[in-house]
């Protein structure tokens, strides 16, 4: 447990020591208050902790929690040359996605639940922790995984089956608007002529 902790705290100094958004600010603060930046980040965290409990937009800052950290390191994973953090990363977004739906349809009845957006907040903060146990990886080898590749030639059927359709209809919606639209410039100049000639024709005399 104490190695847990202490790659935890490794992995924070890390980050502290980076440089980043994050970190440029805490430096300057650092520089005008005298604070070491560490303690400035407990400080932080507590407060986000406090404002998740009792503040109010504790989803907003919740989903920012659980996307622009995974972001940022996504990206650095992208540029390294690793493919290993590609592939924790990856894990991440896809956990993350299938919460989210989940999330999308039990929001109503969850938001009443106490401490909801802490457990969240935990829930995601354990989804990318850098530890062995870590949640995304846990939950995709043994609830993911397993139900894509029991299910994955029926998923693929389907997803072919839906993506065959769309095409034929975009076929056929391109192919009729085509058609209207060669209609209109076939019939377009042909009433301007019409009125033109009607304009001009000579009127016949009237008999008193």
């Amino acid at each position: 447990m104490f190695a847990i902790f202490t790659k935890i705290k490794d992995r924070i100094e890390a980050f502290l020591n980076e440089k980043n958004l994050v970190t440029d600010c805490l430096n300057k603060i650092e520089e005008k208050t005298g604070i070491k930046k560490r303690y400035l980040a407990i400080g932080a965290t507590a407060v986000t902790g406090s404002y998740l409990l009792f503040g109010y937009g504790a989803s907003l800052l919740c989903n920012l929690i659980g996307f622009v950290y995974p972001a940022y390191f996504s990206i650095k994973a992208i540029e390294s040359p690793d493919k290993e953090d590609d592939t924790q990363w990856l894990t991440y977004w896809v956990v993350y996605g299938i919460f989210s739906v989940g999330e999308f349809f039990s929001d109503i009845f969850l938001y009443w639940f106490p401490f909801y957006y802490v457990c969240k907040c935990l829930f995601l903060l354990w989804c990318m922790a850098p530890v062995s146990w870590n949640g995304s990886q846990i939950l995709y080898k043994r609830v993911v995984r397993p139900f894509f590749l029991k299910h994955e030639a029926t998923v693929d059927g389907m997803v072919n089956d839906i993506s065959g359709k769309a095409m034929t209809a975009a076929e056929s919606v391109t192919r009729e608007v085509l058609h209207t639209l060669a209609r209109n410039r076939t019939i377009g100049p042909a009433e301007p002529e019409a009125k033109r000639l009607s304009s001009s024709a000579p009127l016949e005399p009237t008999v008193d």
